[in-house]
């Protein structure tokens, strides 16, 4: 089993799910830049939340690590791409954290509108300033959103209740698919131009970082109100400051600060500024959820299965209709790698039939890891095999078609010289290898198999049969035809067990025999 290390406080649910899935859990909250490399020495894999910082060094030092999992949705603090080209995979909770996330946005929102915590501040302090904090409606305001993703769509369905007009900016979400949520989407300079409130949800890159800044807030009225509820830098903290303090704008409300902790800020000593100290993922609910995805994610990364939410996998997501065939393609690839024996020049890999109609890439991955799993002497993953690839001079091409003229679905690895394909049959959905160099075939995939090349004449199969039997090796399963060269046929075998080498021997040297190739999965 793994050893987990857990650098940051994980709602215990998720840490309980590790260790009934028999892993180590290795709990260190007192770690720092400096002793988090010497604590990764032997780890498998490391969850963290926003503080802990995993730089390529880190990584460097960290020899056995498989994932790297974030309890939440932000990535800021992880060296995606150098996780990457380690075969390092990096997972995140993309989703259990945006209710609270778009509800703390529409607290800041109504805050931000009503003077509330400048109010309340004041008849604490033993003063009516009942004149001193009126506020604005949101009703019949332009509420911007600067991000259209899972967040900002639940702070729009939730500003439609209060009779908001909303518009958008987000260079990946269509037109058509905002006008469905009633939103108009346009771009940022109109939308600084028009709101009366806006909210940031992106995600902070090299591109977002003060995307709102003082060039945005000159377009803004001046009645404009800013709320950040996603990564601190995303708005110009400097610039938002100084567009309060001269009453260019009307106001703001942040819960992120690019640097944090941060407890001093010329924002702080603004009355007009609505601050929290990042509390959009504080709730009992998002906590609960963050530690059991991550949990779950890390448990799938470990055995090496298809994980969802792995941000540098590059393939879609795997629907119901194409997730049973990840790991058929994955055995498929392993089969392949002894039939071929070398790594070919290049590789082939077609799914045929109704899963040809999706996004086949994480497929193709998949038999990628199989196919780079059976030959490195290093862990493959679904992040380091289209590396390994590369590595080895293979060049990858992918086809799909909804066209399948005798099976339902069918994957299909193929070589200049070799080929070899599968499918899944019956309700169970079953596995079985239906071609082998471009033979018919119909036999379960085993986790060792022989195909054998013979002259198609009588007695041939028989004394396969009779040198295996001698041997003491059974036959679980065995398809037999002509082959497509004339005069000659194949054999596909499943062996009760691995065929000793001295048996495999004697097979090749007997007559009638032309090749005899050992798979193993």
């Amino acid at each position: 089993m793994a050893r987990i290390l857990v650098s940051e406080e994980i709602a215990a649910g998720g840490l309980d799910r590790l260790r009934a899935a028999g892993h180590t859990v290795d709990v260190r909250l007192d770690l720092t830049p400096e002793t988090l490399p010497g604590a990764l020495k032997g780890a498998h894999a490391l969850i963290i939340r926003s503080a802990t910082h995993v730089s390529a060094d880190v990584l460097e030092a960290a020899d056995e690590l498989i994932v790297v999992g974030r309890a939440g949705i932000g990535l800021d603090n992880v060296d995606v791409e150098a996780a990457t080209r380690r075969g390092v995979m990096v997972v995140n909770a993309p989703q259990s954290n945006i209710v609270s996330a778009a509800e703390h946005t529409m607290a800041l929102l109504m805050a931000s509108a009503r003077n509330v915590p400048q109010a309340h501040a004041a008849l604490k302090a033993g003063r009516w300033e009942r004149s001193k904090w009126e506020g604005v409606e949101l009703s019949d305001k332009t509420l911007g959103i600067v991000g259209l993703g899972r967040i900002g769509k639940l702070v729009a369905q939730r500003a439609l209740a209060f009779g908001m007009r909303l518009v958008a900016y987000d260079p990946f979400v269509s037109a058509d698919r905002a006008r469905q949520m009633s939103v108009e989407m346009m771009s940022l300079e109109d939308l600084m131009a028009q709101s009366d409130f806006i909210t940031v949800h992106l995600p902070k890159t090299k591109e977002t970082k003060g995307i709102i800044g003082t060039d945005m807030l000159s377009r803004a009225k001046p009645d404009l109100r800013v709320i950040n509820v996603a990564r601190g830098g995303i708005v110009d903290e400097a610039a938002l400051a100084e567009a309060v303090r001269s009453g260019r704008i009307a106001g703001a409300a942040l819960d992120v600060f690019d640097v944090e902790p941060c407890t001093d800020s010329p924002l702080f000593a603004l009355d007009n500024v609505v601050v929290t100290p990042h509390l959009g993922a504080s709730t009992r609910e998002a906590q609960d959820k963050a530690g059991d995805t991550i949990a779950d994610m890390v448990k799938l990364a470990l055995a090496g299965d298809f994980v969802p939410f792995a941000v540098n996998v590059s393939a879609a997501e795997a629907n119901e209709t194409l997730r049973p065939y990840l790991p058929l393609a994955e055995r498929l690839g392993r089969l392949f790698a002894s039939l071929v024996g070398q790594s070919p020049k290049q590789l082939e890999i077609i799914a045929e039939g109704e899963i040809g109609q999706y996004d086949t890439r994480i497929l193709s991955l998949s038999a990628l890891k199989g196919f780079f799993g059976a030959v490195s002497d290093e862990p493959v993953s679904y992040v380091n095999a289209p590396q390994l690839a590369k590595a080895a001079g293979v060049e990858v091409r992918e086809t799909s078609t909804r066209d399948s003229h005798n099976y339902v679905n069918l994957v299909t690895l193929r070589t200049e010289k070799h080929s070899i394909a599968a499918t899944l049959i019956g309700r169970r959905g079953e596995a079985r290898l239906v071609m082998i160099e471009d033979h018919a075939t119909d036999v379960p995939p085993a986790d060792n198999m022989l195909v054998v090349r013979n002259d198609d004449r009588p007695g041939v199969i028989g004394l396969v049969g009779t040198v295996l039997g001698n041997a003491g090796v059974n036959i679980n399963d065995m398809d037999v035809g002509r082959s497509s060269e004339a005069g000659s046929a194949l054999m596909v075998i499943a062996p009760s067990g691995p065929v000793p080498a001295e048996v495999l021997q004697e097979l090749r040297s007997a007559a009638g025999i032309t090749s005899v190739h050992v798979l193993s999965a």
